[in-house]
């Protein structure tokens, strides 16, 4: 099973770190489907997201894409809740995180595709630190609840406060892994951390996102890529409502 995870794990973070966000919202339901019991899938995902987007955030540093201001606010509040997050999910039912999973994806699936195009001229140059600050807290929230990092919240969310897309994408790829490895801590604290699973998913994370972060900066529209974003978290989701239902 290792290197059908390792493949499932490169191909995702691949076609996520084109839009700046972890894979790990493919990557527990795929270990769920492979018999990896949900809590143990969590925690791999949550270590995906920090590995495979630390190497995307260097990325985008080295090219001075990244701005710091917008990303520390979201950063701090995300920290704050992701534990709590985790700590929470010991008490909610796992057919509850099902459902609040398939919500997530429909509202982020289809904020990916309203969002109107915009004049560069359009988009906010300012930095609204309680916005910012509110969006970490429920992005850090979910993350530790779900395991899935919390980027595919902060994406959309800086949509509708009309920042720029590419402004998001670097400043999600900056801030999940910190929301990220915060949650993974606790859950490895609960005892729930595979880490033979954990590394091979890592290891294709690694890869698939530094490959991603560079072909879509140079290759690829950001209207193309929220298509794609879109389109596999909406299929994702109807997927799950089958399972759910």
């Amino acid at each position: 099973m290792d290197w059908l995870v390792f493949g499932i794990s490169l191909v995702a973070s691949f076609i996520f770190a084109l839009g700046g966000v972890g894979a790990a919202i493919v990557l527990i339901p795929a270990l769920v489907w492979l018999g990896v019991p949900i809590n143990t899938a969590k925690p791999v995902g949550l270590f995906y997201n920090t590995i495979s987007l630390t190497g995307a955030s260097i990325h985008n540093i080295r090219n001075k894409r990244l701005d710091f201001k917008v990303g520390t606010p979201i950063i701090i509040t995300s920290l704050l809740f992701a534990s709590a997050g985790a700590y929470l999910s010991r008490f909610v039912p796992g057919k509850i995180i099902l459902w609040l999973f398939i919500g997530f994806l429909l509202f982020s699936g289809t904020m990916f595709l309203l969002h109107r195009k915009r004049q560069e001229h359009e988009y906010r140059q300012d930095r609204p630190y309680l916005a910012l600050s509110l969006i970490g807290a429920f992005a850090g929230l979910l993350s530790g609840l779900l395991g899935i990092g919390g980027g595919n919240i902060i994406s959309p969310l800086m949509l509708m406060l009309g920042f720029n897309p590419k402004k998001i994408t670097t400043i999600t790829a900056f801030v999940v892994p910190f929301s990220s490895f915060t949650a993974f801590l606790t859950y490895w604290a609960m005892g729930n951390v595979n880490w033979e699973l954990t590394l091979v998913a890592s290891a294709g994370g690694i890869i698939g996102a530094t490959l991603g972060t560079h072909f879509m900066h140079s290759r690829l529209h950001h209207e193309t890529v929220k298509k794609i974003l879109a389109g596999i978290l909406l299929l994702l989701a109807v997927k799950l409502i089958f399972k759910a239902v």
